[in-house]
């Protein structure tokens, strides 16, 4: 029978390494899944699967509820998988003997950045349009690490229960805001 998180998280922050190894056990097929659902190849993988341990590794004392763990480090891996698939994406091969190639590749890379510093602005107008608390709510969702929920409950006095609902209301709301209107569903995590 496997211990609950309860005891293995602060059994494992204190240097028990058997606690450390169950956890490792434990939530190795949940970074593998995602690792797999990134369609990452076997290296990266590995790479994304030793970066989520040395992760957890640095953050373990931070992690004030335990049974957030699986949160943390699903959220950690799915983050891992994204910033090394963005890294490839700037990495492109090109001919030194094409005319143009390099040129064309700056001007992507450019042109990508730019966009995506468009977006962020865009975003941060949207959010500077919700009221306070929601604002408040939605930038506490995105912490890294994240942060339990009756963190987020003490910090802005409100009732765990209505985290949930609120941060749907919230989203729905950031996504009809005048900086964000008719840029499509993707931006805000849509539907």
């Amino acid at each position: 029978m496997s211990q609950p998180l309860s005891m293995l998280v602060p059994a494992a922050r204190e240097g028990d390494q058997h606690a450390w190894d169950a956890i490792v056990d434990r939530f190795l097929p949940l970074v593998d899944a995602i690792v797999r659902g990134h369609r990452l190849s076997e290296a990266d993988g590995d790479d994304v699967s030793q970066t989520v341990w040395l992760r957890l590794v640095e953050h373990l004392g931070d992690l004030r509820e335990p049974d957030a763990l699986p949160g943390w480090i699903r959220t950690t891996a799915r983050n891992e998988c994204l910033r090394l698939l963005a890294a490839r994406g700037r990495v492109r091969p090109v001919d030194p003997q094409d005319d143009g190639g390099l040129d064309a590749v700056a001007e992507d890379v450019a042109a990508a950045d730019l966009l995506a510093a468009e977006r962020r602005q865009l975003l941060r107008e949207a959010l500077s349009e919700l009221p306070e608390a929601r604002r408040a709510l939605l930038l506490l969702l995105l912490t890294d690490p994240p942060l339990a929920y009756d963190e987020i409950s003490r910090l802005l006095g409100i009732p765990i229960g209505s985290i949930g609902p609120t941060r749907a209301r919230a989203l729905d709301q950031l996504r009809r805001t005048r900086a964000l209107r008719g840029l499509g569903p993707d931006l805000v995590g849509g539907r």
